[in-house]
């Protein structure tokens, strides 16, 4: 049975509420966890996938840990269907085609003391507008932030953006205090966020520390605080939920998964779709004709059933069962080249194949291409690192071909910023280095469509346009395995966009 919430805290001031607690305090608080404490005042063991690779810094994948972890919030959130919900700001309306006013959340205070107000959210949009590089999900757009008044925050757009409200959920457009901005553009957000939980300290690629915010707005948090692991071993991480070392461990290797038992595994529909992206702009895939002839050569069937052993979908395009509208929308691509014949595959020079560990199944999956592709002709090498230690170069188009695993949803619950940053001239995510006008054509349509239907449409015409280059080879949709001790835990965030994990609801029972 659930322990009653207790009442909200009054806020304290900046001194008492964002004390950084000594690593020794943090280790006593984890080894403790056991011995006395019941209910919310036992802290969360927490085993993540992914290390920070850019410091923590909102304006690349860290930022998806930080909401993970309840430490930001934006000026909107999403709700579990996708749709748009009060956060910073308590209220929002359209002003004409291109602006937006919001009005920001009266009361609320930074975990440093400091005040929220409209010149914050205006500050913070700026400077995520001006950052290197840009946040994914402003790969398509140019907003403009001003503060009007105390409470009011003016946001302005270059091309009308009718799914702005839903824009500014995305993790990397959280708001910080101004102390959270440093000379050089770097953004600390350890004791600069408005989340439930503050970041305390990090300790590199290895773990981290969070307390409860006792000054939050909300609801206060069940958990005193988290300790949080980054174990990209997945089955470290399932070996470490076995033996209650952590009390949840997300992304659960498939492999781990029966052997962990139903009462620890929590299987649920994603929106990710793990596809093997080709080098449009060098080496052997610039060619369409070797593109095709790769494509061809895999078979997805026999990585779902092998591989994923079943835990996930054959991929009949960018978006699968996550995105529930987009089978009956599919159309067929257009456009694809002629695949070169195996005589012309074997000519070709080595293409280099990576991918990362992070994700168990991906290295596995990477030997089953590379073995479908040799079949074909081609010579492969594999390179296959950790996450962290890999994204840089793929960005910038050093390997011929990369396997990754990609929330279709994660930017604005809505797939055109997705199909934007990672298909486009100028996208900033775009590991297939894709140019094409007429894909460029087709994403800037959907991306210019109010109405649901009509963009829904949109969308899956641009999907056609990309699939007919062959950039990317679709190979499986996940389905999401997280890990907790039902019985002990609850208040875990089972969420199709991976937005969040814990919340102010999470605790050790």
């Amino acid at each position: 049975m659930s322990t009653p919430r207790r009442l909200r805290r009054t806020a304290l001031p900046l001194a008492t509420a964002v004390l950084v607690v000594s690593t020794a305090t943090a280790c006593t608080s984890s080894a403790d966890s056991g011995s006395g404490d019941t209910g919310g005042d036992r802290r969360l063991k927490v085993a993540l996938a992914f290390p920070p690779a850019r410091a923590m810094s909102p304006y690349g994948d860290d930022a998806v840990i930080l909401s993970r972890l309840a430490v930001v919030e934006g000026l909107t959130r999403l709700d579990r269907n996708g749709a748009v919900q009060p956060a910073l700001a308590a209220s929002w309306k359209r002003d004409g085609d291109r602006a937006w006013v919001f009005t920001v959340r009266r009361g609320t205070v930074f975990q440093d003391g400091t005040k929220l107000d409209a010149t914050a959210a205006a500050r913070s949009l700026t400077a995520a507008r001006k950052a290197s590089p840009k946040p994914r999900v402003l790969s398509d757009i140019t907003l403009t932030a001003t503060a009007e008044g105390a409470d009011t925050v003016r946001i302005t757009t270059k091309d009308p953006d009718p799914l702005l409200p839903q824009r500014l959920a995305n993790p990397s457009l959280s708001i910080l205090a101004a102390a959270a901005y440093r000379d050089g553009g770097t953004v600390d957000p350890a004791g600069h966020a408005t989340g439930p939980f503050t970041l305390t300290d990090v300790n590199g690629a290895v773990s981290a520390t969070l307390e409860r915010n006792d000054a939050y707005w909300g609801a206060e948090a069940e958990a005193p605080g988290l300790d949080v692991r980054f174990v990209a071993d997945g089955t470290a991480r399932a070996n470490a939920l076995r033996t209650k070392d952590v009390d949840i461990a997300e992304y659960v290797p498939i492999s781990q998964a029966s052997l962990l038992g139903d009462g620890l595994v929590h299987a649920f529909p994603s929106a990710r779709t793990n596809g093997l992206s080709l080098n449009t702009r060098r080496g052997v895939f610039a060619d369409p004709a070797m593109r095709a002839a790769a494509r061809e050569s895999i078979d997805a069937g026999a990585l779902a059933d092998g591989v994923y052993e079943g835990r996930a979908d054959t991929a009949r395009g960018l978006l699968g069962p996550g995105v529930p509208w987009a089978a009956k929308l599919r159309t067929a691509p257009a456009g694809r080249a002629k695949a070169a014949a195996p005589a012309e595959v074997r000519k070709t020079p080595q293409i280099v194949l990576a991918t990362y560990t992070n994700r168990p199944e991906l290295p596995e999956a990477a030997t089953v291409v590379q073995q479908q592709l040799e079949k074909r002709g081609f010579t492969v090498k594999q390179v296959v690192r950790d996450y962290a230690q890999l994204e840089a170069d793929a960005l910038a188009g050093k390997y011929d071909a990369f396997i990754q695993a990609r929330n279709t949803l994660l930017d604005t619950a809505d797939p055109v910023s997705y199909l934007a940053s990672d298909f486009t001239c100028d996208g900033s995510f775009n590991i297939s280095q894709l140019c094409a006008k007429p894909v460029d054509a087709a994403v800037d349509r959907a991306a210019s469509l109010a109405g649901t239907d009509a963009r829904h449409r949109a969308e899956m015409a641009a999907e056609a346009a990309i699939l007919g280059t062959d950039a990317l080879v679709p190979l499986v949709h996940e389905r999401f395995v997280q890990g907790y001790d039902e019985t002990r835990v609850e208040g875990v965030a089972l969420d199709p966009m991976e937005r969040t994990l814990i919340t102010a609801d999470t605790r050790v029972g």
